[in-house]
């Protein structure tokens, strides 16, 4: 039996498509909505307990893993800003309870993502929330690079997302709270946790992390104004505040430190300034050749 195509029926395929994913998203959607409901429910049941909450945040700053990341410091028209990292955040977040944060990609389109980075207290219905536009591009050694493999450009959304959550968190919990847990820190990097690891240790191992991030020991102590072996606890917390910064790309090397020529560059301005001799001794050790006794 033949079949005549015209009375065959037409099937959008891209239309199904688009009906499904708009099924999925509106089905998402609603979980997502039953489950802040039951979040604010619960949050409403069991509020926190502000003491407990806040001896939790000081018990944490106690550990000195949190308090070398607590803190970045990046200079800006001549003054210094500091403040609380993005680390430091999320430990306050938690420890304070019935907080929601995180960030969501809204919308990506071809070169570019609409991002949205959010604090919710559960408990008081109080939001902080920041909208920004992330091209996907990255600017490295004066050039700046497009971004076309998904896992580069949501690495880059997350980094540049990261500092938009801390400012929410900061934004939603108490200031007050805020400044003890900064305090605190300060006071365990300056006393050093009980049974932690010997000023030695701690040097050798900043240093190698410095090092990751093309900063050398060179240029640390030019900064500090003495040799790595005489750095003190402060000298640490100074430089870890640095390090933050330059780690969550806050701030560039040259913010704070005098980045040495290539050296290649360095030679061959010194070969230029230095006038040719006769007998001269060469870049190898030995003599020129003219001059020399050849018999």
């Amino acid at each position: 039996m033949a079949i005549n195509p015209e009375i065959m029926p037409s099937f959008d395929g891209n239309a199904i498509a688009v009906r499904q994913k708009d099924v999925t998203t509106e089905m998402a959607m609603a979980r997502q909505a039953q489950e802040v409901q039951a979040a604010m429910v619960i949050a409403k049941r069991f509020p926190r307990d502000e003491i407990e909450s806040y001896n939790r945040i000081m018990k944490a700053c106690e550990r000195a893993s949190l308090a070398e990341s607590a803190e970045y410091s990046y200079p800006r028209g001549g003054e210094k800003v500091t403040g609380p990292t993005i680390r430091l955040a999320e430990v306050l977040a938690r420890c304070w309870g019935n907080i929601d944060y995180g960030i969501v990609e809204l919308e990506q389109r071809p070169g570019e993502s609409t991002m949205m980075a959010y604090a919710w207290d559960l408990e008081t219905n109080t939001r902080q929330t920041r909208i920004f536009t992330q091209k996907h591009e990255r600017k490295a050694k004066g050039k700046i690079n497009k971004l076309d493999d998904p896992r580069d450009i949501y690495e880059l959304t997350a980094n540049n997302g990261a500092r938009r959550v801390r400012a929410c968190i900061l934004g939603t919990i108490p200031g007050d709270v805020v400044d003890a847990a900064v305090a605190k820190c300060r006071q365990t990097l300056e006393k050093g946790e009980k049974g932690g690891k010997p000023l030695e240790d701690r040097i050798r191992e900043m240093v190698t992390a410095f090092g990751d991030l093309g900063v050398t020991k060179e240029m640390l102590e030019k900064r500090v104004g003495y040799a790595a072996d005489n750095f003190t606890l402060k000298d640490i917390r100074v430089l870890g505040t640095i390090y933050n910064a330059l780690k969550d790309n806050m701030a560039a090397r040259e913010d704070y430190f005098e980045v040495p020529k290539p050296k290649s560059t360095l030679e061959e301005e010194f070969s230029n300034q230095q006038p040719h001799k006769e007998g001269a001794t060469n870049l190898f050790g030995g003599e020129n050749d003219a001059g020399t006794d050849q018999g």
